[in-house]
C-alpha cells in the first residue's frame, strides 16, 4: 500500500512544476499596429513601414482590401484634385495593368493582385482571420489589443501592443473597445446646424405615389409586404440611431467562356419581390435593367452592379443592428444581405412577373469563375456604407463639405457629393392614401474639392493618446457621406501612417503632432519612399499660370476648384509653368474637362528650357471612363533641368469650338 503522505507530496510538487512552467501569452510588440486590411489599412501598414517603422497588419476576416477589391470598382471619385499620394499611386498602378495613365474602373482581382504587391515590396505578411475582443489602455495609451480568432474563438487569444495603434476598419471596433466616443445614425439638424442631417423624405432612389404597402390593397389588417417597415415618419431633420442601407457591389460577367450560372439560393422567397412587382406595374415604361441597377460595366466583360430606384440592391432598414451588434449577430446580419442579393438576381432571371424586356437582358449574364475563388465566386465584402463614426478633437460637418468652414490642419480632401442611401421603407399618408416611400436619401453636390481636418482622424486626448481611426472618422452623418470614398479611406490611411511615425520619432501623443511639419511630409513625399514628387500646376495657381484673351471660369466638373474655357473666336491663350527642382525625364499630361460644344482640336505648345514643341490634342484623343470629369492626355517625355523655363501652353488657335484650360501635370519617369 502507498504511502498517503509520499502520495500528497506527490501531488503537490506536480502542480507546483506545472504552475511554474505555465507561461503567460506572450505580448507581441510593434511600433506601429494596424487593424483592418481594407484599403485604408494596405496604406497605413505600407506607409509606416517605408518610414522604417516595425508593423503589423491584422485583418479580422479572410479578405484583402475591403470594398476596393470587393466589387466597388466603379470608383466614387468626386474630383480626381482630391486623390493624392499613394492613393493616387494605386490607380495609377492599377493604369499600368491596363495599359493606361490611370484607371478608375477596374476588376476586384486586379485590384487586390495591386494591393498584395505594395505588401509584398514592404514585406508585410497580413494576419487574418484574428478580430479585436478586449483593449488595455493606461494613461490615454492603449497598451495592448486582446485578439482572437475569428473562425475558432476557443482558441489561444494573442496580445498585440504597440507604440501607436491605427483602427482602419469601416466598423471602428478597435476605437469603441477603446472608450473613444462615437455616434451612431443620424444627428439632428440641431446639432451641428445643418441642412441635410436626419430624416429625410427626398425623392432620389423613391417609389413612385400610389403604391399600396399592404399585401392585400387597401387592407391595413393584411400585414405589410415583405422589407416595410411599421415605424412612423418622423419629423424631418430630426436625428435617430438608424443607417444607411448596405448591399453588395455585385460582379457578373456576359462572357459565356467565365461565367457561371445565377442558380436559386437555399431559401429562396419570391413573395420579398411582392413590392418590387407592384413597382414594375407603376412604372410600364421602364424596361430596361438600367431603371432598376445601376449596371456599370467594368474591364472584360464584367459588372459593378450598384442600387438604383426605389427598390434594388439596398437591403433597406435590415442593417439598423449592425454597428453595435456582436460578431455572431453581424454574421446573420451579413449572410442576409447574401441571401436577399443572390435571391434578388435569380427572380430576375426566372420570376414570370418579372417584365419579359428585363429578363431577357439578364440571361446573358452570371457569376465570373475567376473572381472571388475562394469564396464561390462572391464577394465577401458588404458595403458596410456607415457603422460608428468617431466623436474626435474635431467633427467634420456639412459646413466643411459646403467650404462655409475651411481646416487649416487639412491633411486629405474629399469632394464627392453629400451622399446617403435609404434609411427607412415605411408607409406615409398623402391626399388621404397609404403608400410605401423610402426615407433618408440624399444627394447633394455642387462644391469643390475641401480639405478634412488631421483633428477629424484622433480622439479626444482625455480619451486616448495613440490611436488613429481614418476610416470611421470623425464627421456627421451627412459629411461622412461625402469623405467615405474609398480613394479617400487611402489617403487618410497614409495621412494617419505618417502622423504615427512622427509621433513615435517625437514621443508624443497624437494630439502633439506637428502639423506644419505632417502636411510637408504629405505634400513633399506622397509615395512615402523619397522618390521625386509629381509637379501639378493647376489653373487656379495664379503665380504659375498667365493668361491672355477672354477665358470664362467654371467652378464645377473640372479638375481641382475651377476650370477655364474660352470659345473660339479671339486669341486666347493660358501657360502653365512649373518649378523643376530635380533634374531628369518627365511624362506630361494636360488635363481635358468635359465641355458643352467642345473644340474638336486644341492648340497646344510645350516649351523644355531649351526647345518649344508644337502639338495638337484631338476631341477622339480624351477618353473619358468612369465618375470623373475629364481625362489625362500624354503630350510625351522630355527632359527638364532647373533654372530653365519650362512651360504648356493651352490656346483656342485653329479652334472651332470651346477649349479647356485646366491643370498640367509633370510626372517623373521612373
Amino acid at each position: 500500500m502507498k504511502n498517503p503522505i509520499v502520495s500528497l507530496c506527490f501531488v503537490f510538487l506536480w502542480l507546483t512544476f506545472s504552475c511554474s512552467t505555465e507561461k503567460e501569452p506572450e505580448v507581441e510588440s510593434y511600433d506601429v499596429v494596424v487593424y483592418g486590411a481594407n484599403s485604408a489599412g494596405i496604406m497605413a501598414a505600407y506607409t509606416a513601414k517605408t518610414m522604417g517603422k516595425s508593423v503589423v497588419l491584422i485583418e479580422p476576416s479572410q479578405h484583402l482590401g475591403g470594398l476596393t477589391t470587393g466589387g466597388l470598382g466603379y470608383t466614387d471619385i468626386g474630383n480626381k484634385y482630391a486623390v493624392t499620394g499613394l492613393s493616387r499611386d494605386f490607380y495609377r498602378r492599377l493604369g499600368d495593368h491596363y495599359g493606361k495613365f490611370e484607371q478608375w474602373i477596374f476588376e476586384p482581382s486586379v485590384a487586390k493582385k495591386t494591393f498584395q504587391d505594395y505588401l509584398d515590396r514592404a514585406g508585410i505578411d497580413v494576419q487574418y482571420d484574428y478580430r479585436v475582443i478586449g483593449v488595455n489602455k493606461e494613461d490615454g495609451f492603449i497598451q495592448e489589443i486582446e485578439l482572437e480568432k475569428s473562425g475558432n474563438p476557443s482558441a489561444d487569444h494573442r496580445q498585440v501592443a504597440g507604440k501607436m495603434v491605427i483602427d482602419a476598419t469601416y466598423e471602428g471596433d478597435l476605437m469603441a473597445l477603446s472608450g473613444v466616443s462615437y455616434a451612431i445614425g443620424r444627428e439632428a439638424n440641431s446639432v451641428y446646424g445643418e441642412t441635410y442631417n436626419g430624416v429625410q423624405l427626398m425623392t432620389g432612389h423613391q417609389f413612385p405615389d400610389g403604391i399600396d404597402p399592404y399585401k392585400t390593397p387597401g387592407d391595413p389588417s393584411s400585414g405589410l409586404l415583405w422589407g416595410i417597415s411599421e415605424d412612423e415618419l418622423q419629423p424631418d431633420g430630426s436625428g435617430d440611431d438608424k443607417i444607411q442601407a448596405y448591399n453588395y457591389r455585385i460582379c457578373l460577367t456576359n462572357d459565356p467562356a467565365n461565367r457561371i450560372e445565377i442558380t436559386e439560393p437555399e431559401g429562396y422567397d419570391p413573395s420579398m419581390f411582392d413590392l418590387l412587382v407592384r413597382l414594375f406595374e407603376a412604372q410600364p415604361d421602364r424596361r430596361s435593367l438600367g431603371n432598376y441597377f445601376i449596371w456599370s460595366h467594368m474591364p472584360n466583360n464584367k459588372t459593378d452592379i450598384n442600387n438604383r430606384g426605389g427598390f434594388s440592391t439596398d437591403m433597406i432598414g435590415m442593417n439598423h443592428e449592425y454597428p453595435e451588434a456582436d460578431y455572431e449577430r453581424r454574421q446573420e446580419i451579413i449572410d442576409a444581405h447574401t441571401h436577399y442579393t443572390k435571391s434578388l438576381l435569380y427572380f430576375y432571371k426566372t420570376d414570370p412577373r418579372v417584365p419579359e424586356e428585363l429578363q431577357e437582358q439578364i440571361q446573358e449574364w452570371g457569376y465570373p469563375k475567376d473572381e472571388y475563388v475562394d469564396n464561390d465566386h462572391w464577394t465577401p465584402q458588404l458595403y458596410v456604407r456607415e457603422v460608428r463614426r468617431m466623436i474626435g478633437e474635431y467633427v467634420m460637418t456639412q459646413a466643411n463639405c459646403v467650404g462655409e468652414e475651411v481646416v487649416e490642419d487639412g491633411i486629405g480632401m474629399a469632394a464627392y457629393t453629400m451622399d446617403s442611401h435609404n434609411i427607412q421603407r415605411i408607409v406615409i399618408e398623402k391626399d388621404g392614401k397609404k403608400m410605401v416611400k423610402n426615407e433618408g436619401n440624399v444627394e447633394i453636390g455642387g462644391f469643390g474639392p475641401y480639405p478634412i481636418a488631421y483633428r477629424s482622424l484622433i480622439p479626444k486626448r482625455e480619451e486616448a493618446k495613440n490611436l488613429f481611426v481614418p476610416a470611421a472618422m470623425s464627421a456627421s452623418h451627412i459629411a461622412f457621406g461625402s469623405i467615405r470614398m474609398e480613394p479617400v479611406f487611402m489617403v487618410l490611411g497614409q495621412s494617419a501612417a505618417v502622423a504615427a511615425s512622427m509621433a513615435i520619432d517625437a514621443g508624443q501623443a497624437v494630439q502633439e503632432v506637428d502639423v506644419p511639419a505632417l502636411q510637408e511630409e504629405l505634400k513633399s513625399n506622397p509615395l512615402a519612399d523619397g522618390s521625386t514628387a509629381d509637379i501639378l500646376v493647376d489653373n487656379d495657381d495664379e503665380a504659375q499660370v498667365s493668361l491672355s484673351g477672354d477665358w470664362e471660369k467654371m467652378s464645377r466638373g473640372g479638375y481641382g476648384p475651377s476650370f477655364l474655357f474660352a470659345g473660339s473666336a479671339g486669341n486666347n491663350s493660358a501657360r502653365f509653368s512649373p518649378s523643376i527642382k530635380d533634374a531628369g525625364k518627365y511624362s506630361v499630361y494636360v488635363y481635358f474637362s468635359r465641355v458643352a460644344d467642345a473644340s474638336s482640336q486644341t492648340h497646344i505648345v510645350l516649351g523644355d528650357g531649351f526647345e518649344e514643341h508644337e502639338m495638337v490634342i484631338r476631341e477622339e484623343d480624351v477618353r473619358v471612363e468612369g465618375q470623373t470629369s475629364g481625362e489625362w492626355v500624354h503630350l510625351g517625355d522630355f527632359d527638364f533641368k532647373p533654372g530653365t523655363a519650362p512651360f504648356v501652353e493651352v490656346s483656342n488657335k485653329n479652334a472651332d469650338g470651346n477649349v479647356v484650360a485646366d491643370a498640367v501635370l509633370w510626372v517623373p519617369v521612373r
